[in-house]
C-alpha cells in the first residue's frame, strides 16, 4: 500500500519540479555524482576514464543526478553508458526530455524499481540520491544496490538526516493521519490550508533551514506529505551500509563530520571513540544537517584519496582558481558557506600561486615545478591548502581531464 501511495505521489508531483526548457540556461550540480569527487573518494583519484563508465541512476526522479553526470562526462569527452530507473513514468518523461534537449545519449530509461538493480547489470558507479529513505524497507534498497556493483565499483548516495529537519516528522505524521485518505491533489490543497493555521511557534516554522515547501507543490508534498520517510543519523547510515556489505569511502565535506572543527581549543574528546561515534557527535553538535551524502564501496575496497602525492591531479569544485588565488594572496583567508554555516579558512599567502596553477590537468609535481619549488618547500605550502579545501569539499583529485 505504501509503495502505491509513493508512486501516486510522484506521478502527480514529479520531484524535484523541473522545466526541461531550463536546460538551455543552466546545469544543476551537486553531490553525489560530481565525477571528480567520485574519483577522489572511490578510485583514489586515478580512475582510467578512457574505460567507459557503466552507471546506474537509481530512483532518478526528474533527472538532476543523471543530467549532471552525463553532461560532465560528455564535456570531458569520456565514454559512458547510464541506466536510469524510477517508479514514476511522469518523472521519467521529464528526465528524458531534459536529456534530449541537451543532446545527451548513451542513456537507457527504465520505469521500475531500484530493488531490481541486480538484474540490470554490474555497474561501476551507482547514484542513489534521496530515495532509499522512502522505501518501505530501506535496507532492502541498500542490499540491492550493493549486489549491483561491478568489481571495483562504488556508490554515491544521499539520505535525509533528522536534526536539520526538525519539525518535519510531526507535521508529516499529523497530515497523513488527517489527510491520508485523500488523493494527492486534494491532500495537498487541504494540507496547505491547515499549514497556514499551524502556529508560528511550531518547530517546523521555527526551523530556518527548510524551504522546499515554499518552492513548489512538489516540494511541499515531498517535504510534508510523504507517506514513507525515515531519516538516518550518521551512525545509523553507517550501520545500514555495513549490513549491506559496504564500507564508507568518504563524505564530500569531511570537516563537517569532525567534532574537532567545532570544539573549542583545550577541549579534548574521550579516548576510544570510533569513527561512527565521532561523526555522530559532530552531527549532534552542529544540529543543522538535513541530509547525509556518502560514497561507499564493497567491504575491504576503500582506496584512500591521494593526498599530497606528486602524481595526483587537483581540481577545484565550484571555485575559480584565479579568483581564489587572488583572495588568498591579498588576505590569507577565504570565507565559505556550506549548509547555511559560514566558515573562514586560513590559507598561507605564499600558496596563492599554487592555487592559481590548478587547471584539472597538471599534477602536483608539475604545479610545484612551475612555481620553482623543491618537493619539501612545495609540500609545506600545499599541505594547509589541501587540508582546508579538501576538508570542505572544494578540492578533489582526479584524472578525469588528464591528457585531454
Amino acid at each position: 500500500m505504501t509503495e502505491h501511495r509513493v508512486q501516486a505521489q510522484y506521478e502527480t508531483f514529479p520531484y524535484p519540479e523541473r522545466d526541461p526548457a531550463d536546460e538551455t540556461k543552466r546545469l544543476i550540480t551537486g553531490s553525489p555524482s560530481w565525477p571528480q569527487e567520485m574519483d577522489h573518494w572511490l578510485w583514489g583519484g586515478a580512475r582510467d576514464w578512457s574505460r567507459p563508465l557503466r552507471a546506474l541512476v537509481a530512483g532518478g526522479g526528474t533527472g538532476d543526478g543523471l543530467i549532471q553526470l552525463a553532461q560532465m562526462l560528455t564535456d570531458a569527452g569520456r565514454p559512458y553508458r547510464i541506466t536510469y530507473v524510477d517508479l514514476s513514468a511522469a518523472a521519467r518523461e521529464i528526465a528524458e526530455e531534459r536529456a534530449a534537449i541537451r543532446g545527451l545519449t548513451n542513456i537507457e530509461f527504465v520505469t521500475g524499481s531500484l530493488l531490481n538493480a541486480p538484474d540490470m547489470g554490474a555497474f561501476d558507479y551507482i547514484d542513489c540520491c534521496g530515495v532509499l529513505h522512502h522505501l518501505p524497507e530501506p535496507q532492502a534498497g541498500f542490499d540491492a544496490l550493493a549486489r549491483a556493483l561491478a568489481l571495483g565499483g562504488g556508490i554515491g548516495l544521499m539520505v535525509y538526516a533528522p536534526l536539520g529537519r526538525c519539525g518535519v516528522y510531526p507535521l508529516q505524521d499529523a497530515f497523513n493521519t488527517a489527510l491520508g485518505h485523500l488523493l494527492p491533489r486534494k491532500k495537498l490543497a487541504a494540507a496547505r490550508r491547515i499549514f497556514d493555521r499551524v502556529p508560528g511557534g511550531h518547530p517546523f516554522k521555527r526551523n530556518p533551514h527548510l524551504g522546499d515547501h515554499k518552492a513548489s507543490d512538489a516540494g511541499f508534498f515531498d517535504l510534508l506529505l510523504h507517506s514513507s520517510d525515515r531519516p538516518y543519523t550518521m551512525p545509523q547510515l553507517l550501520g545500514a551500509l555495513g549490513c549491506a556489505g559496504l564500507d564508507l569511502a568518504g563524505v564530500p565535506e569531511p570537516a563537517l563530520y569532525d567534532p574537532a572543527t567545532i570544539l573549542p581549543e583545550g577541549v579534548s574528546l574521550p579516548e576510544g571513540l570510533d569513527a561512527a561515534a565521532r561523526m555522530g557527535l559532530a552531527e549532534a553538535l552542529r544540529g543543522t544537517m538535513k541530509t547525509h551524502v556518502v560514497y561507499a564501496v564493497p567491504r575491504g575496497g576503500v582506496v584512500a584519496p591521494p593526498l599530497g602525492k606528486p602524481q595526483a591531479v587537483p581540481h577545484l569544485k565550484g571555485v575559480d582558481p584565479r579568483r581564489l588565488g587572488q583572495a588568498v594572496a591579498q588576505k590569507g583567508r577565504v570565507r565559505i558557506t556550506l549548509g547555511g554555516e559560514a566558515t573562514e579558512l586560513a590559507l598561507p599567502k605564499a600558496a596563492a600561486p599554487l592555487i592559481v596553477g590548478i587547471d584539472g590537468r597538471r599534477d602536483l609535481a608539475a604545479i610545484g615545478a612551475a612555481a620553482r619549488l623543491d618537493p619539501i618547500a612545495f609540500a609545506t605550502r600545499w599541505r594547509p591548502v589541501e587540508r582546508a579545501l579538501a576538508g570542505y569539499g572544494l578540492l578533489h583529485y582526479s584524472t578525469l581531464l588528464k591528457g585531454r
